[in-house]
């Protein structure tokens, strides 16, 4: 719910801030971003989903063990599809660019450029999906909002105008990626204060 809230206004904020930079070959750039970035996100965000009742049934049912194979195979995955999906960006980006704006040279430039900044991004971004997914699982609803409102309504947007001070253009396609280190940063340090609670670990 958090996530959903949060991403028109982190749309407008993006174009405002891309519109003040470099105009509308950069809002252009960034729904080129968002349309590509949601087939890798889908991916993380899938299987997160998907585990996230099988950790309520083992949750429910006692089974320790269960969720703690549960955990440790879910951080596997992950960690296999980051490098995955991120090879699989960074590799097809040229192609990307090409099929949108291929009738412009500048423009297909700077969405190459944009692609393979923000890709990086899905090295950490799948871990906090996880997380955020885990905990509802485990009918912590509080952490999970907790993580997702971190991802996106603190630590993206403070991003969004931070880092173009330092970087410029660049900087608005870096935000992503600073805002889910920041937030693995929690994500991490609140499975482990809650291990002993629900005993994953």
């Amino acid at each position: 719910m958090m996530m959903n809230i949060s991403l028109s206004l982190l749309n407008m904020l993006y174009n405002f801030q891309l519109l003040r930079i470099t105009g509308k070959d950069g809002v252009i750039a960034y729904g080129i971003i968002m349309y590509v970035s949601f087939i890798f996100v889908g991916t993380f965000m899938g299987y997160s989903n998907g585990s996230a009742p099988i950790v309520s049934f083992h949750y429910g049912a006692k089974n320790t063990w269960e969720l703690q194979s549960l955990l440790k195979q879910s951080l596997i995955i992950i960690t296999t599809l980051a490098f995955i999906l991120t090879g699989l960006a960074e590799a097809s980006a040229p192609l990307l660019a090409k099929i949108f704006v291929s009738y412009d040279a500048k423009l297909y430039t700077m969405t190459l450029h944009s692609i393979q900044i923000y890709s990086i991004s899905f090295l950490i971004m799948g871990y906090n999906v996880y997380i955020s997914a885990f905990f509802t699982g485990l009918n912590n609803g509080v952490i999970s909002a907790l993580i997702s409102i971190s991802r996106t309504l603190v630590f993206e947007i403070s991003m969004i105008f931070i880092l173009p001070i330092f970087f410029g253009l660049t900087g608005i396609w870096m935000a992503v990626s600073f805002s889910e280190g920041l937030t693995l940063v929690i994500s991490f340090i609140l499975l482990v204060l809650k291990r002993k609670k629900y005993h994953y670990f």
